[in-house]
């Protein structure tokens, strides 16, 4: 999921720069979009299901107005959450005004805090986690002084993996969780508004500069009378940014934790040319996330790279897309190979992770049928071996190809003459040069950073398991 937000002192439009904000972290969630802007306390909204673009028509973009400030939102909807009504930023009406709430990622004890919420009264038409923490919020500001002592008093009770921003009709309330684990910066315009994102890369759509990210544990509040940084959560946790930001999630011009994307994913590739080494007369990068590690392969190995697979523009990322029957249908049409790259070659094909193996095998027929010799499949991430509770729609091993076949196996099913991963252990050295301090790879290895929860009895019952 992808957040943006801008305040400013005079009343300007807000609303053109959200938009283009929103369409560069596009690639951050597909399934709705949503803006709120806030007019001197008067909030006007506009969120449906669909891409940016095709959410915000220039009439609807006009009945929006002008403001001093706004809030957007891209979601990622997963098989459960996909619906219209779970389109954010969700706006909230309470007795000591009104705020909108727009977040990125999940928390582990959502059906615990759900559930403890419905039994005091409280009733729920979404299935998202912004309307809980929302909730929680709201419960809070009854007896809080302000929105942000109130958001200070609700992460004491939220878990897992979350970014949110707040806007109140004088404020925009940002926060992170204590482990960092998902993205948020902010920058600066020439105007004096200043910018909060999900990824830089959004910032550079607007022309603002970035300053800094908003740290793991840390409240930034944004008003008139400027910045105020609140850490009474901060260095209470081990850092762990999902590693998975450098290797797919995230653009490859944005810069998290002062490590470039596109370096991170550079190096990726050189490691696994190490530890995959192949004789081959080309390497070709599965677009997009894929392009860069197969230029670190190719460039590490000596190995020529090349221009294999043509991506249609219009059609959005695969492994975020709702749904296998739909990730299989977009595959289709996703990508077609350049018959003079891979014909009579042999090929290694590098794609960013394997996880569901849904891409991989049809890209392969692609190459085979273009006239590839042999293909060498290499993927820049460790084998996904476990379900992740931090927003990635994958909460089973069923789903993942690496936990129920053996590499001779997956292989067979790939149709490829060799098959190599990413070593866990260079993982976490993708974002050398840079400030995190440490890395979530739980996907890889099993090391959650939080408890985590278990599925029993419905849709909204967890209990908390602790991990060994």
């Amino acid at each position: 999921m992808g957040i943006f937000a801008i305040i400013g002192k005079e009343r300007t439009n807000v609303v053109s720069s959200v938009y283009y904000g929103l369409y560069s972290l596009q690639h951050r969630g597909q399934e709705s979009a949503g803006i709120v802007v806030n007019d001197d306390g008067v909030f006007r909204t506009h969120k449906d299901s669909g891409l940016v673009n095709d959410v915000f028509t220039s009439e609807k973009l006009q009945k929006l107005g002008e403001g001093n400030m706004a809030l957007g939102h891209v979601r990622y909807g997963t098989l459960k959450t996909k619906e219209r009504v779970n389109a954010e930023p969700i706006v909230v009406n309470h007795v000591k005004g009104r705020m909108a709430i727009a977040t990125n990622g999940r928390l582990v004890n959502a059906a615990a805090l759900r559930r403890e919420l419905e039994l005091q009264g409280l009733i729920f038409h979404t299935n998202s986690d912004a309307e809980i923490i929302s909730c929680i919020i709201t419960k809070e500001r009854l007896t809080a002084s302000s929105i942000e002592e109130a958001v200070n008093r609700a992460m004491d009770k939220l878990e897992g993996g979350y970014t949110f921003v707040i806007m109140s009709p004088q404020k925009i309330v940002v926060a992170r969780d204590e482990y960092g684990l998902h993205p948020i910066c902010y920058g600066k315009r020439e105007n004096g508004e200043y910018v909060i994102a999900s990824e830089s890369c959004a910032l550079d759509s607007v022309g603002a500069t970035f300053v800094r990210d908003i740290d793991p544990g840390e409240i930034l509040v944004f008003s008139k009378d400027g910045i105020k940084s609140i850490k009474d959560h901060c260095n209470k946790k081990p850092e762990a940014l999902c590693v998975f930001e450098y290797i797919y999630t995230a653009r490859p011009d944005s810069i998290i934790s002062d490590c470039a994307v596109q370096m991170a994913r550079k190096r990726a590739g050189a490691y696994l040319a190490k530890a995959h080494p192949v004789e081959a007369d080309v390497v070709v990068g599965v677009p997009d996330s894929g392009l860069e590690a197969a230029l670190g392969y190719a460039e590490e190995s000596g190995i020529p790279y090349g221009i294999g697979l043509i991506k249609n523009k219009y059609i959005g990322r695969t492994f975020i897309a709702p749904g296998q029957n739909v990730r299989e249908d977009k595959v289709r049409i996703k990508l077609n190979p350049v018959i003079n790259t891979v014909k009579g070659k042999r090929v290694v094909l590098v794609d960013d992770s394997i996880v569901r193996g849904t891409t991989c095998a049809r890209i392969v027929k692609l190459l085979r049928n273009a006239g590839a010799k042999e293909v060498h499949l290499r993927s820049s991430a460790p084998a996904y071996l476990n379900p992740c509770y931090y927003g990635t729609d994958i909460e089973s091993k069923e789903a993942l190809i690496a936990c129920n076949h053996t590499i001779e196996e997956m292989k067979k099913i790939f149709d490829v003459d060799s098959l190599g991963y990413l070593p866990i252990e260079d993982v976490t050295k993708l974002g050398e040069g840079g400030k995190c301090k440490g890395y979530c790879t739980a996907c890889f290895d099993g090391k959650y950073p939080t408890d985590i929860p278990e599925l029993i009895t419905n849709k909204f019952d967890y209990k908390i398991s602790e991990n060994k």
